[in-house]
C-alpha cells in the first residue's frame, strides 16, 4: 500500500472517530453507552477522545460508528437539530421500535432497525 493510500485510510479513520464522538454529544450518549454502541471496552472511548485511538476502516467497530452516526442525522434531520426533542425521544419507549431507542441500538439489530424506523420517518413515500 502507497504512503498516499494509507494516510487517507488514516484520515477516513480520525474523521469518523471524531463523527461519532459529536454525534454522541449532542445526543448526550455517555462513554459507557457509546461503548456499547459500538462494542468496544469503556478506555477504548476514553483513548478516542484523546486522538490516541480512531476506529479502524473495515473493522466492526468502524461499520457500527458509520450507522450510529448515519442514525444520529436521521434523528437530527427529523427533529429540525432540537437536541432537546432528539434526546428526549432517544430516552423514552417507542412502540414501534420495542423499547427505549437507546437501549435498543445498544445491539447491533437495534441499531440497524431503529436507523431503518428513523429513515422511513424522514423520507415518507
Amino acid at each position: 500500500m502507497s504512503i498516499a493510500a494509507k494516510i487517507k485510510i488514516e484520515e477516513r479513520d480520525r474523521v469518523l472517530t471524531n463523527a461519532v464522538l459529536r454525534a454522541a454529544e449532542k445526543l448526550q450518549v455517555n462513554g459507557k453507552e457509546l461503548s456499547a454502541i459500538l462494542g468496544v471496552s469503556g478506555p477504548t472511548i476514553s483513548r478516542m477522545k484523546k486522538e490516541e485511538l480512531f476506529l479502524e476502516d473495515g473493522s466492526k467497530p468502524f461499520e457500527l460508528g458509520v450507522l450510529f452516526v448515519r442514525f444520529f442525522r436521521s434523528l437530527d434531520a427529523i427533529t429540525g437539530g432540537d437536541t432537546k426533542t432528539a434526546n428526549y425521544w432517544l430516552r423514552n419507549e417507542n412502540t414501534a421500535l420495542g423499547g427505549i431507542p437507546l437501549d435498543e441500538i445498544k445491539s447491533i439489530t437495534g441499531l440497524t432497525n431503529g436507523l431503518a424506523y428513523l429513515d422511513s420517518r424522514r423520507a415518507p413515500l
